[in-house]
């Protein structure tokens, strides 16, 4: 009886505390700007009634065997499901940062893929007016490979694919924004 309680509590244990992403530990890799606090507004520079200008975004911590990062915004709170704000891939590992407007740039050491506003690159948060507050989530994920094999301005699905099975760590950082 004991043998079972035992094999019964270390299988909980093993349910419990999953292992972390493959090559490192999640929890490590940090996320951040200085353009605004985590859970906090996003100035209106950043947005569509503003200068649709994209924030700086920095990070830390990536994990042993990381040899690239992709980022993604999204807004999960857009009334036909989440919305796609931007799509950047093939970040070189000694990146640790995308500077202020790298994302309304064409030329850049990044790819960009295409947002759900059809363009290329980053589009600012821009709620329909009276929705309430939406939250746009800053997904960086760390990966095993330097470049995911594709052209510059594919879909977000596109990407999600190629990543798939190289992701080592992954951070979250979510500013706020309503109309």
């Amino acid at each position: 009886m004991r043998a079972a309680y035992a094999f019964i509590i270390a299988l909980g244990l093993f349910f419990a505390f999953p292992l972390g992403a493959k090559g490192g530990d999640a929890m490590d890799i940090s996320i951040k700007s200085p353009d605004f606090k985590d859970n906090d507004v996003i100035p209106k520079k950043f947005t569509c009634d503003g200068a649709d200008l994209s924030p700086e975004v920095l990070w830390g911590n990536a994990p042993q065997g990381t040899l690239g990062f992709t980022l993604v915004v999204e807004d999960p709170d857009a009334p036909m499901g989440t919305f796609i704000h931007w799509v950047a891939y093939d970040i070189p590992s000694k990146t640790a940062r995308i500077e202020r407007g790298a994302g309304n740039k064409t030329a850049s050491s990044f790819k960009q893929g295409v947002n759900d506003f059809g363009k290329k690159g980053y589009g600012g948060p821009c709620p329909p007016r009276g929705h309430g507050r939406h939250r746009y989530i800053f997904i960086l994920k760390a990966l095993d490979v330097a470049e995911l094999g594709l052209p510059e301005g594919v879909s977000l699905k596109e990407v999600q694919r190629a990543e798939k099975g190289h992701v080592l760590a992954e951070a979250r950082y979510t500013g706020l924004y309503q109309r």
